[in-house]
């Protein structure tokens, strides 16, 4: 028995540490969706990358599998992939880069061990990329850089880096160099062995891989492919970096106190291939997580010493119309999983069996009988899960609360046939199961409202209605900006005249407030009761 358990116990180790399980954070069209894509074609889950621009008549990124994104050409959902590249085994997290849906964002984040930050090399770092970058540095995520679009005018190199540096306050250090830029982009030079890779186009739009030759910056190559002013400022730059430049040392990188940064094209592939194989050699695989234990202790979750445990941090309904079910996004945190195996619930205190597990690459499934720390896998939910769920074969303890966003945005919004009033329910409830907005309903039930971060959100859910519940819609936007939960009697409490009083899907009471102010001057007519923030 104890030679079994060793033997388990070594295969755990081995194949945790082939784990990868990252997210890619950027803001919008920076080309993250793109650079997934690339991912597939080179770890040969694909044979042709699709095209995000141009879809009219091109293919479809495959991680995008929302009809919505596809139209848009934007990531709205996060989406989880599973698939081995070379030797590794890459859990991929696919966030949505714009800013209504951060939440959704943020709390995926929590189930990643590293990041990729994207940056245009044109619009260097953006809004979104900032704060994304501060999430993953209250979390301890360590993150590489990789600056896109080399392929077409952007800004000088060596300025990206230091706005890395100024505006997300981390040092930035080089791993690669780029070999001119624009319509002269013609490869990169790896700083540590001064390996000049130079590139080839060999499908349109980067449809497949890029040819690579090997050359020095003085060898004959170099000169027969190259100008002479862009040799000679490589060869500067080169110079520059070595008296100047931050030194790299993956243990900072792990501490999250540098970053290391790569130059590349994710549209026509030249330096995707490499900067891949660095990522796999750097990034950490599934470490010690803190969860919440009894008595308000912090207890280790070591991912090998630790019996299985896992938590759900995303919930998706009908992402495969053939299905029409809910799947429950759960991140094995430790221990090895085994299908059909009984598990405690933490929160509702009962067993659950985990049938029917399945890895994810876009709307394709594939059944999992065995995964292991760092793994996001995905189990058919009939309503026993919640987001932030913790299960595990040991209980005790629960892993760390996802976050939650104050809405600032809030609808009225019914069905334009009485007759679908059921089906509107449905949609609604697995909305706001899915924590993509908070649903309310006025005192009297006749009135449903819906609470969100951003706009966009109130799209996707008309357009969710109508394609998953064949529910059509009518959507008018209040002029509120701030809400909060009432905590006191509420058939005692002054309400503003500007302002209005609801409840969640838990029947607590909600007041919606045109302004701040509005806000601040109700708690001082009311001082007998409190408002909480819906956050």
């Amino acid at each position: 028995m104890a030679q079994i358990a060793s033997q388990l116990q070594s295969e755990l180790r081995v194949e945790a540490g082939r784990r990868r399980t990252f997210a890619i954070i950027s803001h919008p069209d920076a080309g993250k969706t793109t650079l997934t894509e690339k991912l597939l074609l080179y770890s040969g889950m694909i044979r042709t990358a699709g095209m995000v621009r141009g879809r009219k008549g091109g293919k479809v990124a495959a991680s995008d599998w929302m009809e919505m994104e596809q139209e848009r050409g934007i990531s709205i959902t996060a989406s989880a992939m599973q698939f081995h590249y070379k030797q590794a085994v890459i859990n991929v997290l696919d966030t949505p880069g714009h800013q209504d849906f951060s939440e959704d964002t943020y709390r995926t984040l929590t189930a990643a061990d590293s990041a990729i930050m994207v940056i245009d090399a044109a619009k260097g770092v953006e809004a979104q990329t900032r704060k994304l970058f501060q999430v993953c540095r209250l979390r301890q995520i360590p993150v590489l850089t990789l600056i896109n679009k080399m392929d077409t005018p952007g800004r000088p190199p060596l300025e990206l880096m230091t706005e890395v540096e100024d505006v997300l306050g981390i040092q930035a250090s080089a791993v690669n160099w780029p070999v001119g830029s624009g319509s002269d982009f013609a490869g990169v030079v790896e700083r540590a062995t001064h390996r000049m890779l130079l590139f080839s186009k060999t499908g349109v739009g980067g449809s497949t891989k890029a040819q690579m030759v090997q050359a020095t910056l003085d060898g004959l190559e170099a000169e027969s492919r190259l100008p002479q002013h862009i040799r000679e400022q490589v060869a500067h730059d080169l110079e520059l970096l070595e008296v100047a430049g931050n030194p790299f040392s993956r243990e900072a990188f792990l501490r999250g106190e540098v970053t290391p940064v790569f130059f590349a094209s994710a549209l026509t592939n030249f330096g995707i291939e490499n900067f891949f194989d660095a990522f796999v050699a750097l990034a950490p695989s599934a470490q010690v997580r803190l969860a919440d234990g009894s008595g308000g202790i912090e207890v280790p979750i070591d991912p090998i010493e630790t019996p299985f445990s896992a938590y759900v941090f995303k919930l998706q309904a009908n992402m495969n119309p053939r299905h029409r079910d809910s799947t429950a996004f759960l991140r094995v945190c430790s221990g090895r999983f085994e299908r059909d195996m009984v598990v405690k619930h933490h929160r509702l205190g009962t067993e659950v069996r985990l049938s029917r597990p399945h890895s994810l690459v876009a709307q394709a499934r594939n059944t999992v009988d065995i995964a292991y720390p760092g793994d996001i896998i995905g189990i058919i939910n009939p309503g026993t899960f919640a987001i932030g769920d913790t299960i595990s074969l040991t209980d005790g303890f629960n892993f760390k609360p996802l976050p939650q966003f104050q809405p600032e945005m809030f609808a009225r919004i019914h069905p334009t046939d009485v007759g679908k009033r059921k089906a509107f329910d449905k949609g609604m409830m697995q909305m706001a199961q899915e924590g993509t907005m908070q649903i309310l309903r006025s005192l009297s039930e006749l009135d449903s409202f819906v609470a969100a971060v951003g706009r966009l959100q109130f799209d996707v859910l008309q357009y969710r209605l109508r394609q998953e519940y064949r529910v059509e819609t009518v959507l008018t936007p209040l002029p509120f900006e701030c809400s909060a939960w009432l905590v006191g009697d509420p058939s005692t409490f002054r309400l503003p005249m500007d302002a209005l009083i609801v409840k969640d899907r838990l029947d607590r009471p909600v007041i919606l407030f045109p302004t701040q102010r509005s806000k601040t001057f109700a708690l001082e007519r009311n001082p007998d009761h409190r408002l909480q923030d819906m956050g």
